[in-house]
Formats: structure tokens, C-alpha cells, sequence
């Protein structure tokens, strides 16, 4: 390689250009995506935030009615996300976008981080006491070690 020639591009090395928050509706992702939208403002970054509408095994033998409320949320939360921009967009310029899939959680955060290419991945901490046991999301992002993971409480 030539000495004076440039170093090949690498993910993240001019700071994030696009950061993937995991919301989910609770407390700590709102937090998340709080934090998130701060660090894409100051960076001037995209925010990308992602919901994972939980495919739930009894949902099966219930039907549609899962999956109505599955959307619901989805609606939910698309609404308070574009009040919250509306708020916000006196004082700040945000460049977001709103993705929802189903599946289990932590697979469509991969993906989502994945197809976006995210320099940094940002998500709640876990509320559920299961988790102790079996890992959270949070956990199992950052021990996959594919991104910068920030877990907010």
C-alpha cells in the first residue's frame, strides 16, 4: 500500500452516521430512545427506531386478536414518536426514521442494525425479571460484539 494513500473506509470512524434504538414502549426504551435522539442530534446522525412486534406462541391459537394488538402498539407508539419530533422541531434538526417487524426481538434488532449498517445500537434495559436468568435483548446485543451497544437504565 502506498504511504500516502487514505485508509480504507471503516464503520463508525467519523462517528455514527446512523444509530438504531430498540423501542418498545416501556419506560427504559423510551429513555433509550431519549438518549438516542440526543446523541443523533449532537452527532448529527440518523436515528433509526425500531419496534419488534413479539410473535407470542399462543398467539396461534388465539389469531388475530394478538396480532390486532400487536399493531396497535405499533400505531401507539408511531404517534407518540411523531409528537414527540413535532415538539422538537423548533429547536433541533433530527433525521429519524420508524421501522416495525415481527419476530423475536433481539433477531429483528440484528436485522434492523444489519440492513442499516448502524455504527451503534441503543436499547433500554431490561424490566422483566426473567431475564436474570435467560438474558435480556441488551445482553445478548452486546455479546454479539457486532456494534457499540449502550444500554440505557
Amino acid at each position: 500500500m502506498e504511504e500516502n494513500a487514505p485508509a480504507p473506509f471503516e464503520r463508525g470512524t467519523d462517528g455514527p452516521k446512523v444509530i438504531v434504538v430498540g423501542i418498545d414502549g416501556s419506560d427504559s426504551s423510551w429513555r433509550a430512545a431519549s438518549y438516542a435522539a440526543g446523541l443523533a442530534r449532537r452527532q448529527s446522525s440518523k436515528l433509526v427506531l425500531v419496534y419488534v412486534q413479539p410473535v407470542l406462541p399462543a398467539g396461534t391459537a388465539m389469531g388475530a386478536p394478538v396480532t390486532d394488538a400487536t399493531d396497535q402498539v405499533a400505531e401507539e407508539l408511531m404517534a407518540e414518536i411523531r409528537a414527540a419530533t413535532e415538539r422538537m422541531a423548533g429547536m433541533y434538526s433530527l433525521r429519524w426514521e420508524f421501522h416495525t417487524l415481527r419476530g423475536d426481538p433481539y433477531n429483528g434488532m440484528v436485522q434492523m442494525a444489519d440492513e442499516l449498517k448502524a455504527d451503534a445500537v441503543v436499547v433500554g434495559a431490561s424490566e422483566q425479571a426473567g431475564h436474570r436468568i435467560m438474558g435480556s435483548v441488551a445482553v445478548r446485543l452486546v455479546k454479539a460484539g457486532r456494534w457499540p451497544v449502550t444500554v440505557v437504565p
